[in-house]
C-alpha cells in the first residue's frame, strides 16, 4: 500500500490518555500470541512498529498506532493466558471494555483467530461481547500459511461455526509471512472508510485497480478538510461510529490503580507460548469472564 509514514503515538491504560484528535481508529483484539502485531506491521509494510512480544500476556495496555495521519490501528491488550495474575486481568477487562464502549471515533472491532484452531471459549465470549457493543465483529484468521490449501475452507467453516457468524458477517484471512489477505483487508478497510464519510483511501502500489476512485475520494477529503479549516462548527467530522455510545461515566484514571511496569518494555521477536499444565488450561478458560467483567445476560445461552 502507498503508506508514507506510521508511527506509535502512546500506550494507554485510561480515557485521560487516548489522543484527542478525532481521527478513526480501527481496533485488533484476540488471544494472547494471535499475531496482532505481526499483521499490523504486514498491513502498513514495516518491520518493528508494532512490537513482537515473545512472553505471551506481556501487553497490558493499548497501544495507538497513527497510519499516515489519516486513521490509526489500536492494538488492545491479549486475553486467555494463564499466566496472569487475577488482578491484571481484571484491570485490562476495565480498560478494554472502557474503550469499546466509550471511544467515538472507534469505527470497528476486529477479532483475531489463529486459522490453525478452533475459536476457543475465550474467543467466542469475545466476539458476543463485541457484538453487543454494536460492532459488526469482523473476523481476521490469521497464520494461514501454516495450513495446506485444502485446510483453508475447512477451517473458514469450522470458525464461522463456532462462533455462530451468519453469511453477512465478515470473515478475511491472512498471513503476516507471506502476505496473503492484505489487499482483501484493505479493499475492505478502505469499503468502511468510504461507508462511514471518512474520505480515507489508501491505493496499492502496484496494480491498483481503482486509481479513479482514489484520486475522487482523495478530493472529497480535501474539501471537507478545507469546510472543516473555514467553519469547524458547522462542518465537523462526517466519520462517527455506528455503535452506540454507553450511557455510563467514564471510569476515572485513578479508578483503575494500574501503572505499567515498564515504561519501553524489551520486547524479542515471536516464540511459541510454552506449554501450560492441566492447572493452567483451566484457569485460561475461566480467565476472559474475569478481564473483561462481561454480564452474565450478555452471555450467549446454551
Amino acid at each position: 500500500m502507498k503508506i508514507s509514514q506510521c508511527k506509535f503515538v502512546i500506550s494507554a491504560v485510561s480515557p485521560l490518555q487516548y489522543p484527542e484528535d478525532f481521527k478513526p481508529e480501527i481496533a485488533l483484539a484476540g488471544r494472547s500470541n494471535v499475531g496482532k502485531s505481526s499483521l499490523t506491521n504486514m498491513l502498513i509494510n514495516r518491520k518493528g512498529l508494532a512490537k513482537c512480544s515473545g512472553t505471551p500476556g506481556k501487553t497490558q495496555t493499548i497501544n495507538f498506532y497513527d497510519i499516515d495521519d489519516k486513521f490509526r490501528f489500536v492494538d488492545l491488550p491479549g486475553y486467555g493466558y494463564a499466566r496472569v495474575s487475577k488482578s491484571k486481568s481484571g484491570t485490562w477487562g476495565k480498560i478494554i471494555e472502557t474503550y469499546l464502549n466509550k471511544r467515538e471515533n472507534l469505527l470497528e472491532v476486529c477479532l483475531l483467530v489463529d486459522m490453525r484452531h478452533k475459536p476457543s471459549s475465550d474467543d467466542i465470549l469475545m466476539y458476543e461481547w463485541i457484538k453487543s457493543c454494536g460492532f459488526m465483529g469482523v473476523v481476521i484468521g490469521t497464520k494461514m500459511d501454516k495450513l495446506k490449501k485444502s485446510q483453508i475452507k475447512v477451517q473458514q467453516k469450522l470458525i464461522r461455526e463456532t462462533l455462530n457468524m451468519s453469511e453477512e458477517d465478515v470473515l478475511l484471512c491472512a498471513s503476516a509471512e507471506t502476505r496473503e489477505g492484505k489487499y482483501q483487508i484493505w479493499d475492505f478497510l478502505n469499503n468502511l472508510f468510504e461507508e462511514r464519510g471518512s474520505n480515507i483511501y489508501f491505493e496499492r502500489q502496484v496494480g491498483e485497480p481503482d486509481h479513479e476512485r482514489a484520486v475522487e475520494v482523495s478530493a472529497k477529503g480535501s474539501a471537507q478538510k478545507a469546510l472543516n479549516l473555514e467553519n469547524p462548527e458547522e462542518h465537523g467530522q462526517t466519520m462517527g461510529r455506528l455503535a452506540p455510545i454507553r450511557e455510563e461515566e467514564l471510569i476515572e484514571e485513578d479508578e483503575y490503580s494500574y501503572e505499567p511496569e515498564d515504561e519501553a518494555p524489551a520486547y524479542e521477536e515471536n516464540k511459541a507460548a510454552q506449554p501450560m499444565n492441566a492447572a493452567e488450561k483451566a484457569s485460561a478458560r475461566a480467565m476472559i469472564s474475569s478481564q473483561l467483567n462481561i454480564p452474565k445476560k450478555e452471555r450467549r445461552k446454551k
